[in-house]
């Protein structure tokens, strides 16, 4: 009888014969994540028959996604089994499966437990999915005779094919994933049908041998949306040959703070011709629209913008015709600006800041990475040259070079902002040349933290907790507001995007997007309904509830002392600078100098409140008519009737269904004469990712 040992050989034997039998028949497939040029991580993915394993690593600005995903694939190649497991962006722990038997679908994610009985074959849409799900979607859509698919949770996935691109040589099948967020998903694949790159303007997830054609896919990428945007802005821009008369409307007025008697509001070309009494007869030829008694409040402006072709157009529809860029890709900013200002494209004006970032592990991709105090002062003389207002100083810049640059920016007339970079604080850089702080987090820090401890990783996220209870008439918070008082130093809090990053919880809705959150696509409601800041424990959750009181008091407090205030958000929906308005209301601001923080203040901030910031003759047309009273209910920022952006007519209702957002209401009722027909769009002359720049 054989021995023990000598079976066990033989079985090791054949198991590995086994085993490398099933290597020679598996696939590897290996991707490279590329973000503004640089490679920031990888996403990996094991092939065997219908079974797929991915490793997904990416790490930029110091934070991103670790994840390992299995998945079994079915008939037509939908998947049947997934599983999810690691952490998301900021930290978070995802544990997601998702079960088919038969027409039986079941889930379990971050939001909870869901379950549907389909009639059809169904694309599950992961909550935490690599880019490498993209080319799974994708498959099973071209499996499909119509290439759409109902998915799970809800909704629907569908491919649209793009002109081929060709890369060293080879050219690739080009899609459009349709109906997972806010905006569609672009791939390539190759005549396999497998997955070769999903890409964007400014990000790339591709194969490792193409890693060098990253940049060449981001000008594809620019160029196409750019196409798709300028046709989506000919159906929804209306332009006029003929005065524009908005009838009985009651005009808000930012300085006075007070709503005024129903009038008619006059604008011919992109100036207010005249505010006239309700009774004054019209002009012949006028274009009319009928107000209703509805109410008219200047065009909206966020402070701290990434502005991309596709949050441009959001902007638009949300109300916000001015935004201040805080960092960016140097040339696809100027050339958006330019696209927006010839009216190739929707989107606000844009008054753009410079980006500086020191290089480490941990740097952003965006503007100019420097090495050196002297390429610094280089960065600061190419924006100034190029018409920039301010330069923003970001978390891996060097503290001591701050204040060479803060003294050339200020001799090019250029102001000086950002955050505070990691080893120093609000007062040092605000010594050094800061005119203003961005994100009120960054403010705070300095009072809680080691000077040891490492800023540029997720710690100035999660350090906030230990804001909770904190005493804002501390000798140490007293000094830092008396000198931002006593210089004039502003404060760019960015409030809702702390709240989403802080407050947000898995299972429940974010009280970011509570106000809205119906009228989102079903991708971004579950992205909404699940918790970002890692939370491990009920006191971590309290203590974040907490340091969310403590920055209400706080903008109570600053609000008080006159400190100025510039409402941004560092998000791309556009609706977010809403809820950032609320959000200060609900501090305890009135709502009348909440409404003028949103609108005059960053005007006369910015010393261009002559022409911008207030409902006036002379002054560029650029405002808003909404359904309901925002000094009696500021949810009525959202039921946005029309929009006017120096002179052109947007109704939001055209623009959200154009990005599958649920409008929020109808248009007015408008007259055109036949001597005032629309003018065309001018036709001379990116995408929205879960990326915050905290």
């Amino acid at each position: 009888m054989p021995s023990k040992n000598a079976a066990a050989l033989r079985w090791l034997a054949c198991s590995t014969l086994a085993l490398s039998a099933a290597a020679l028949h598996a696939e590897s497939e290996r991707f490279a994540v590329i973000d503004n040029g640089e490679n920031v991580g990888h996403v990996y993915a094991e092939i065997d028959g219908n079974h797929v394993t991915i490793d997904h690593d990416v790490k930029s600005n110091g934070r991103g996604p670790t994840m390992h995903e299995d998945i079994v694939l079915g008939a037509g190649g939908v998947p049947v089994n997934w599983t999810l497991t690691g952490t998301s962006t900021f930290g978070n722990a995802v544990d997601e499966r998702f079960t088919a038997k038969g027409g039986a679908l079941s889930w379990a994610d971050t939001t909870g437990k869901g379950a549907l009985k389909a009639k059809t074959s169904t694309l599950y849409v992961a909550q935490e999915g690599s880019p490498f799900s993209l080319g799974i979607y994708a498959r099973a859509l071209l499996a499909d005779a119509h290439h759409a698919l109902p998915a799970a949770p809800g909704g629907a996935l569908s491919l649209e094919e793009e002109a081929p691109v060709t890369l060293g040589g080879t050219a690739y099948k080009a899609y459009l994933v349709k109906g997972i967020g806010l905006t569609p998903s672009a791939i390539l694949l190759d005549d396999a049908g497998r997955l070769v790159a999903a890409y964007s303007p400014t990000n790339a997830t591709l194969r490792e041998d193409l890693a060098t054609y990253a940049g060449e896919l981001g000008r594809i990428a620019a160029t196409r949306s750019a196409e798709r945007f300028a046709a989506i802005q000919k159906k929804v821009a209306h332009s006029y040959d003929a005065p524009i008369r908005i009838r009985d409307v009651r005009v808000f007025d930012p300085a006075s703070g007070k709503l005024g008697d129903p009038v008619s509001v006059v604008v011919f070309g992109d100036r207010i011709a005249a505010i006239e009494p309700l009774g004054s007869p019209a002009s012949p030829g006028e274009v009319t629209v009928e107000g209703a008694g509805r109410v008219v409040i200047p065009g909206l402006h966020d402070m701290h913008a990434h502005v991309s072709l596709q949050s441009a157009l959001l902007y638009i529809a949300s109300g916000v015709t001015s935004v201040r860029d805080m960092g960016n890709d140097n040339a696809f900013l100027i050339d958006l600006t330019r696209r927006i200002e010839q009216g190739e494209v929707a989107g606000p004006r844009i008054v753009r800041n410079g980006f500086l970032e020191g290089r480490s592990p941990y740097s952003s991709r965006n503007g100019f990475i420097v090495d050196s105090e002297a390429e610094a002062l280089d960065a600061v003389r190419w924006y100034g040259a190029r018409g920039y207002w301010q330069v923003k100083i970001y978390n891996s810049f060097h503290p001591e070079w701050v204040p060479a640059v803060a003294a050339e920016a200020k001799r090019l007339g250029m102001g000086v902002t950002g955050h505070i970079p990691a080893f120093t604080n609000a007062d040092a850089m605000i010594a050094a040349g800061y005119d203003e702080v961005t994100h009120i987090n960054q403010l705070m820090l300095g009072w809680v933290l080691d000077p040891k401890e490492d800023t540029r990783t997720p710690l100035r996220l999660t350090a906030m907790r230990r804001t909770a209870g904190l005493d804002l008439n501390s000798p140490r918070v007293t000094a830092t507001l008396d000198t931002m008082q006593a210089k004039h130093i502003a404060l760019d809090p960015t409030a809702v995007t702390l709240e989403l990053l802080m407050l947000s919880r898995n299972g429940t809705i974010s009280p970011a997007v509570a106000g809205y959150f119906d009228h989102l696509p079903v991708g971004v409601q579950r992205n909404r309904r699940q918790g970002i800041a890692p939370i491990a424990s009920p006191a971590d959750a309290a203590a974040y509830d907490g340091s969310f009181v403590t920055i209400k008091a706080l903008l109570r407090d600053m609000y008080g002392r006159g400190i100025t205030l510039l409402p941004g958000t560092d998000d791309q929906t556009g609706l977010s600078l809403h809820r950032e308005l609320q959000i200060y209301a609900e501090a305890g601001i009135p709502t009348a100098d909440v409404l003028r923080i949103g609108t005059l203040g960053p005007e006369r901030y910015m010393h261009r409140d002559q022409s911008y910031g207030s409902v006036e003759k002379g002054k560029y047309a650029d405002f808003v008519l909404l359904d309901g009273n925002p000094l009696e209910d500021m949810s009525a920022l959202h039921r946005m009737a029309m929009v006017v952006k120096g002179g052109t007519v947007y109704f939001p209702s055209e623009i959200w269904s154009e990005v599958g957002v649920k409008p929020f209401a109808a248009a007015p009722k408008i007259s055109v004469p036949p001597s005032a027909p629309k003018q065309a769009a001018l036709t001379n002359g990116d995408d929205v990712h879960e990326d915050f720049a905290f």
